[in-house]
């Protein structure tokens, strides 16, 4: 006799399966909730990459080889061509991955690397670079030395600037004899340094949060690493070159790979980055005389962003900020709301709420003490300050206008001696370009 299939139980069996994948994908959302904002005691090694496999595969094998010091590698890919999708995805575990679906160049990618860390320190690594024995646990070693020191780098062979040596090997194979030789600690060989440039930078999560994100407005890439390097100094950090540690650096193969178009894309480049900081030297020095007495109250990110501005982070809610604290507003405003990333939001610990109305009348300058009714003041020579109630600041560039929606206040001229009677507080800086929701 013939057996008949039980379709009863085939059911049962198949309802079973899914309830307990059901349970158990419920479960696993709750425990990565719950992890989110774990943080380890390590270091988040963070690789851009794009369209250079082979380079990758050579990072990836260093940094097995010859990092000691606990670390998690999160690679960053800018929508390659090359396989490198597919690779990364072969490691099955052995990194974090994203893989972006435009080129966000290498601020974009940085950008997102951050968002993925869990390290309580950093490192950002070009992925042409080849590490070397010792090199995470001396640049920690360097940077942990002192509580001034914003970043460090290490030493190479192929960089513009103070941080190129000249070196004894020829072949790549001969290279990590070279270092091992080179790689002692040797605090006399660490200086500081105006500028460190981007193939290699370690600093701690503390200083990310408090500076925020790379600027997206550089493409491709070149250029912002000066500018985050300015954003370090504005906050009263050492960049510190680390003479006792070397890796090796093949040398800007992405950006060489753009052929003839590198040169007006460093172009434009190098022109954001002067407008936007118009003399950033200067504005470094300038903001070190004011620091003293605003160093402490704020992170170095809302010390140099305005106040009296209505700002939103990735979620509905609107927030006015005043005397250093983020205050939710109650109503609808009439002008424009500044958007901010989640980093920079969280800088501004929150206050009471505060009336629409209310915000209405500060943001135009309505209780100016002076009855000056404008929110910006003009100097005849151009120069521009922000008024807030008896404190004014300088705007230190039209990037900075725009970037705070600053261009649309209520403005008034004024001669310098109407200046004479207010306080003078620090600059006001840009925001960083960002492209993505961050």
């Amino acid at each position: 006799m013939t057996a008949v299939p039980d379709m009863d139980r085939k059911d049962d069996s198949h309802d079973s399966f899914r309830r307990g994948f059901e349970e158990g994908y419920r479960q696993g959302l709750l425990s990565g909730g719950r992890q989110y904002g774990t943080l380890f005691d390590g270091t988040s090694i963070i690789i851009p990459t794009y369209n250079q496999l082979h380079f990758l595969k050579k990072c990836l094998r260093s940094i097995e080889e010859h990092t000691e010091s606990p670390y998690e590698i999160v690679v960053v890919d800018n929508a390659s061509s090359d396989g490198t999708a597919e690779y990364l995805q072969s490691l099955r575990g052995q990194v974090r991955f994203r893989i972006l679906e435009t080129n966000q160049g290498f601020s974009g990618a940085v950008n997102v690397g951050l968002m993925m860390s869990k390290g309580r320190t950093i490192a950002l690594l070009n992925n042409d670079t080849v590490v070397t024995e010792k090199w995470l646990r001396n640049l920690l070693y360097c940077l942990n030395s002192d509580p001034g020191t914003g970043m460090v780098g290490p030493v190479t062979n192929y960089i513009s600037g103070e941080q190129k040596i000249h070196v004894h090997y020829r072949k790549l194979e001969e290279m990590h004899a070279f270092a091992r030789k080179h790689n002692h600690r040797r605090p006399a060989m660490w200086r500081d340094s105006d500028w460190l440039r981007g193939f290699c930078l370690v600093f701690r999560r503390e200083l990310f949060e408090e500076i925020g994100y790379f600027d997206e407005g550089f493409e491709i890439g070149n250029f912002e690493d000066n500018d985050y390097n300015i954003r370090v100094r504005l906050a009263g950090k050492r960049l510190v070159i680390a003479g006792d540690t070397f890796i090796h650096h093949f040398g800007s193969v992405s950006m060489r790979a753009l052929g003839s178009s590198l040169f007006e894309l460093n172009h434009r480049n190098e022109s954001y980055y002067a407008v936007k900081w118009n003399d950033p030297i200067g504005w470094v020095q300038r903001a070190v005389q004011h620091a003293p007495g605003y160093r402490g109250e704020l992170p170095a990110g809302a010390l140099y962003y305005p106040q009296r501005v209505a700002v939103k982070g990735i979620g509905d809610a609107v927030y006015w900020i005043e005397q250093g604290q983020r205050h939710p507003v109650e109503g609808s405003l009439s002008f424009p709301v500044v958007q901010v990333s989640q980093v920079d939001l969280r800088r501004w610990p929150v206050g009471e709420p505060i009336k629409s109305t209310q915000a209405e009348r500060s943001w135009r300058g309505l209780d100016d003490p002076a009855g000056w009714g404008a929110g910006v003041a003009i100097l005849p020579d151009g120069q521009v300050y922000h008024v807030e109630g008896n404190t004014v600041r300088r705007v230190i560039s039209i990037t900075a206008m725009h970037s705070w929606q600053l261009h649309v206040k209520p403005a008034r001229l004024v001669a310098e001696n109407e200046l004479s009677g207010r306080e003078s507080g620090p600059p006001i800086i840009p925001l960083p370009k960002l492209k993505q929701r961050l």
